[in-house]
């Protein structure tokens, strides 16, 4: 009854966010890719300094009228790294026994994933706005989910695509570049699909280094465009992708 009840209260929170979203779109007029990437760069740098980990992982936000949380440390404080790509990662821990993260594996990843559009307020604030869910496991199904196509695409799945569709797509269709180029800085934890999750970090994807304003495969009804992908996840396990499996 519990899981139902989370779930309904997911799907109205991501109906009230689509609204949102669609309202934010139709009044604010879409900057110059250049600019966008500014904004973004910006507001990660807002978003390392407003939000901390709680004692399992998640991402919270600093509370503006509590002071329980005054004691935390922003994300900003967890020593971020910044790639070349503008891709931001954080780990809170190495993993026991853990296991190095192939191109090609197929990966059980635990996640809160949760996108944003950056954007500059009236009161000349470059922040996230318009979030949606991407992925979010942990309140919906508590299970991991299991060789995501954003990080490895199967052949057969984009042959399969483009024959349906008479198109030339390629791996950067559903691929996402700057999840495979941070994930591979972080391991897998080796643990069974029902272990209770202690999330390892985060994973911060500007909107240039996720889908951009590129045609990009339809992963849920919504579009991605301009959109900052936030992971916050735990690789529970990988295996070796076998060319039968691809």
């Amino acid at each position: 009854m519990k899981k139902i009840f989370l779930f309904l209260a997911l799907a109205s929170l991501a109906i009230t966010s689509c609204n949102n979203d669609d309202d934010n779109n139709s009044t604010t007029e879409e900057v110059s890719i250049e600019t966008q990437n500014t904004y973004d760069d910006e507001a990660i740098q807002k978003f390392l300094k407003d939000n901390y980990f709680d004692s399992r992982g998640n991402i919270v936000a600093f509370s503006s009228t509590s002071t329980t949380d005054d004691n935390e440390k922003p994300l900003s404080d967890y020593s971020p790294v910044k790639l070349n790509s503008g891709v931001i990662y954080i780990s809170r821990y190495t993993p026991n026994n853990g296991k190095a993260i192939a191109a090609t594996d197929k990966i059980r990843i635990m996640h809160n994933t949760q996108t944003y559009v950056a954007v500059k307020g009236s009161d000349n604030v470059v922040k996230f706005d318009s979030k949606y869910p991407f992925r979010t496991t942990i309140i919906s199904s508590g299970t991991p989910e299991i060789d995501p196509a954003y990080y490895h695409v199967r052949t057969s799945v984009l042959n399969k695509y483009n024959t349906d569709n008479n198109t030339t797509k390629t791996r950067s269709f559903y691929e996402m570049e700057g999840f495979q180029e941070a994930i591979k800085n972080f391991q897998s934890c080796e643990i069974a699909d029902d272990a209770n999750y202690n999330l390892q970090g985060v994973i911060i994807v500007p909107s240039r280094a996720a889908y951009a304003r590129d045609e990009h495969f339809a992963f849920s009804s919504f579009s991605f465009r301009n959109r900052t992908f936030v992971f916050n996840f735990q690789v529970y396990k990988t295996e070796t992708r076998t060319s039968a499996e691809d």
